[in-house]
């Protein structure tokens, strides 16, 4: 589908997430995740009214699912503030430094004082009922090809615990991520097109890592999207990992509003109004009393019931498609399926083992007429009807078009329904913590030393060291620029060091493991070649025991693999060797034999001894037997 963004009238904000590498905000506790456990709890939690007397309907709709959250700590990794068992300590000092270099790498400006504030959330992901966060600085912007996106906030947070499993009521949650420091970045929806919101986020995500103090790894970046269209509704798509995927979920969203919008017109066109859609629910298990279908026949042996709920003209609606492979009865079984596993509607069926019998004998029991539809639950009759009545609740909403809603990202570029939408009603002030004062001295101290943007390291590295610029750019990346840099500081070669940090290493890594090469063994092995005592061919090989066995020093590898150096000495008279055992050859091509020489000289002695030498020396050998 060919889309015209600004004919859609498309908006999107970023909202990006990124953990600090720095102690928990709010107690001095790593922020390391670990999987042993010595203590557990449980909580269960409920919405209260916020100081404008409101209740957020998000957590509202959390309370609903009459959840049993169970913690799990550690003793190293979690404390008593993050049992809310203490009132939290004051906020790291680092994390709040870090926080306002980012502020000036996204060209906004810091506060004068931070005061943090309660967010209600009540999914059990914070053991208090709320998650604090503090805005660090306003009035940031982001420069883009299709123009400037501004950045209103960026926040510090705390990150939420995470969850190990769900089951029978009960979701258990680890607290070793929950305080992890988090910034909220969030910008203004100024963005017109799906490419642009890719940029925003790179650029972002630059600027974060130029700090070196952000985590890296799955689950240490989360980025949000709000997405709307003109006739549409902001739509809040959480959970987007790559960069790659925003575009195409954007895209989708987008295809997913303007089949909503078509499905609207449709309805009113067949003149649908809220008042035909009524909640009455019919008992149909009588239907279905030698059914084939085993979901409603294992219901119904448990004790179940089958109801059934009549949607008026909405025939051929249900089953129309909004995204690839999703529908609008998609839509309706996600909000159903906080209480049952799945729904059945008209336009699928027959199917799942109902036959064309049983659908025409609940049409003639329901009275349908040609327009009609009819979506069927198969579960406990109080449970099935808190089913259909989700399922009635979103049928009305597709009268009007988007609801707005809280969305996931799935893994090919689809979203799913989450919860609605959270309103104002979440914040109010954070008591135990006062405010903190950001001096101009601070401010002054932190802008002086601004950290360099990848994006202009790459182009400094290019004009410097004149490497090639996909290099510059990978070392920079990987973030291995600040090992690059050491490396020259001690002589070795950019175009070496570069080639060695980025062709070799990445060339092991599927391999072996070569995270279990540090610096220190990188550092040590160039100095090795700096001393003449290996050659730069000897680097993989040492590289690739290293990953191995970490263990051991970069020189107990050369002298244990035999790749320390060999005197030009002992480099002569192997090749004088291979020399007189080629003899006749040499005399027959003269130089034309290089390349065969060559190929068995550094056979033997490849990581012993220096490439040039070696070829210096042949040369000069068949040189002398040629005149």
């Amino acid at each position: 589908m060919e889309l015209n963004y600004k004919e859609i009238g498309l908006k999107v904000g970023l909202e990006i997430h990124r953990q600090l590498d720095t102690k928990k905000l709010f107690s001095p506790v790593p922020s390391e995740l670990h999987e042993e456990v010595d203590f557990t709890f449980q909580r269960r939690l409920r919405p209260t009214m916020s100081e404008l007397g409101e209740i957020d309907q998000a957590a509202l709709e959390e309370f609903k699912k009459g959840k049993t959250y169970v913690y799990e700590g550690n003793y190293k990794f979690s404390d008593l503030v993050y049992m809310d068992e203490e009132p939290p300590h004051m906020p790291d000092e680092e994390a709040l430094r870090v926080a306002l270099q980012i502020a000036y790498l996204l060209n906004a400006t810091p506060v004068d004082e931070v005061h943090f504030m309660r967010k209600i959330v009540i999914d059990g992901s914070n053991v208090s009922g709320f998650q604090r966060t503090a805005i660090i600085a306003m009035n940031g912007k982001v420069d883009t090809p299709w123009g400037s996106v501004g950045i209103p906030t960026i926040c510090l947070e705390e990150d939420a615990a995470r969850i190990i499993e769900r089951k029978d009521g009960k979701v258990i949650y680890r607290i070793d991520r929950l305080g992890i420091p988090l910034v909220e970045i969030a910008t203004t929806p100024d963005i017109h097109h799906p490419e642009q919101a890719k940029v925003v986020a790179k650029y972002i995500g630059d600027a974060l890592r130029a700090t070196r103090k952000v985590k890296r790894g799955l689950g240490t970046i989360r980025q949000d999207l709000n997405v709307s269209i003109k006739g549409g509704a902001r739509i809040e798509i959480k959970g987007v990992q790559e960069l790659d995927m925003i575009p195409i979920i954007i895209e989708r969203e987008v295809i997913r509003q303007l089949n909503l919008l078509r499905i609207r017109d449709e309805l009113k066109k067949r003149g649908v109004n809220e008042e035909e859609l009524k909640e009455e629910f019919y008992d149909v298990t009588d239907i279905f009393e030698n059914t084939q279908s085993k979901i409603i026949a294992r219901a119904i042996k448990k004790g179940g019931k089958v109801l059934a709920l009549k949607l008026p003209k909405f025939r051929g609606l249900i089953g129309y498609e909004i995204q690839p492979g999703r529908r609008l009865g998609t839509e309706m079984a996600d909000r159903a399926k906080k209480y049952v596993k799945g729904i059945f509607h008209i336009d699928e069926l027959p199917n799942y083992g109902i036959t064309q019998e049983e659908v025409d004998a609940i049409i003639e029991r329901l009275g349908l007429g040609e327009q009609d539809a009819f979506v069927l639950v198969a579960a406990e009759e109080e449970i099935a009807k808190k089913a259909l009545r989700e399922v009635l609740q979103r049928a009305k909403e597709a009268l009007y078009g988007v609801p707005e809603e809280t969305r996931r990202a799935l893994p090919d570029g689809n979203t799913q329904y989450m919860r609605p939408l959270p309103g104002k009603a979440r914040m109010y002030p954070e008591t135990d913590i006062p405010p903190i004062l950001i001096t101009k001295e601070m401010k002054e101290e932190i802008l002086a030393n601004l950290p360099e943007l990848p994006q202009a390291k790459v182009e400094r590295y290019v004009r410097e060291f004149k490497i090639d610029k996909s290099l510059a750019k990978t070392l920079v990346d990987d973030e291995r620029d600040e090992l690059f840099e050491e490396l020259i500081g001690m002589g070795v070669k950019p175009s070496l060091a570069a080639s060695i940090l980025v062709v070799v290493l990445k060339g092991l890594k599927k391999e072996v493991p070569i995270d279990n090469i540090t610096d220190e063994h990188i550092k040590e092995a160039f100095k090795l070649y700096l001393d003449n005592k290996i050659a730069k061919e000897a680097f993989e090989e040492i590289f690739k025991e290293l990953a191995l066995h970490p263990e051991k020093s970069p020189f107990q590898v050369a002298e244990e693999k035999g790749l320390t150096l060999l005197s030009p000495e002992e480099v002569e008279k192997i090749i004088d060797e291979i020399i007189q055992q080629n003899i006749d050859v040499i005399k027959a091509k003269g130089m034309g034999a290089m390349g065969m020489i060559m190929g068995r000289a550094m056979a033997k002695l490849r990581g012993k001894a220096d490439g040039k030498l070696v070829s210096q020396l042949v040369r000069k050998k068949i040189q002398e037997l040629s005149s």
